[in-house]
């Protein structure tokens, strides 16, 4: 996930099918204070509090990397239904081939979770969405619900194209010398490594109680990371903090993964492994 056409270009010829976009918003902002990332053990800490262009500015990139003739799906977010029309509307005029709402940002105060956990204000914002645009509309929703079901449910019932989940885990570090939280904003999201179980649960979940495709995200660096998740139910992946570790090359080196994995096994499509293992 970038902002930068040159960074996404960069993606796509190191084999991914796709880019998805930052999440971008009506207007300009510029995020939280630092420190805003921190390295853990086993996964990346961040609270940047959703900086971005502005959806004006972002028409620059997205002429750019559309010229270069790259699917791009541009992720957006919003505080109410009327804001996300206007950047479904633009995204749809910068040539993006699909739509992510992004609900479920765990961080942002006003966007993201505070939104994506109430089911009605969901498919009110989904349905308004579709009934306005002609592109895919995917919408990313959050680990950190109680009502996962219900919000996946009212997400197919406003006749979304599919589910993205799931976005970061609601987290935080305390520098005990400190006394302090560590993040200017004191509780961010957990991507990486330590979330890819909860990626799986989440996906295995949805799958069960709806017919809608998934996108699984979170933790995959490996084909057989990307394999758990389509055998939990997802028809494709999403691949982010993978990235930070192991540089642009990460995408082919799955492709190569899955593509060795399916031939030893004895598979001819993706499609055969989807929900394979829900049972």
């Amino acid at each position: 996930m970038d902002e930068d056409a040159d960074s996404m270009e960069k993606i796509f010829i190191n084999g991914a099918g796709g880019v998805v976009t930052k999440s971008i918003g009506l207007k300009p902002r510029s995020g939280y204070n630092n420190p805003t990332v921190i390295e853990l053990k086993h996964g990346i800490l961040n609270a940047m509090g959703l900086p971005n262009p502005g959806i004006k500015e972002f028409s620059k990139e997205m002429k750019e990397i559309k010229s270069k003739k790259i699917p791009v799906i541009g992720s957006i977010f919003a505080s109410n239904s009327e804001e996300f029309l206007i950047l479904a509307k633009k995204m749809e005029e910068y040539d993006a081939n699909a739509l992510e709402l992004n609900m479920s940002c765990p961080h942002a105060k006003g966007y993201g979770l505070e939104i994506g956990v109430d089911s009605k204000l969901v498919k009110k914002i989904v349905s308004d969405v579709k009934s306005s645009v002609k592109i895919p509309v995917f919408v990313k929703i959050s680990p950190n619900l109680s009502n996962i079901i219900e919000i996946a449910k009212s997400i197919e019932e406003a006749n979304a194209d599919g589910i993205v989940a799931i976005n970061t885990v609601k987290a935080m570090k305390i520098d005990i010398d400190m006394k302090s939280p560590v993040l200017a904003n004191k509780i961010g999201g957990y991507s990486g490594e330590a979330i890819k179980p909860i990626g799986v649960r989440c996906v295995y979940e949805i799958y069960r109680n709806i017919d809608i495709p998934i996108i699984g995200v979170g933790g995959i660096s490996s084909g057989r990371d990307a394999i758990e998740y389509i055998m939990a139910g997802a028809s494709a992946v999403q691949i982010g903090s993978a990235i930070y570790y192991k540089e642009d090359n990460v995408f082919n080196k799955i492709c190569n993964e899955i593509k060795i994995w399916m031939k030893e096994n004895n598979y001819t499509k993706i499609s055969e492994l989807v929900g394979e293992a829900n049972i």
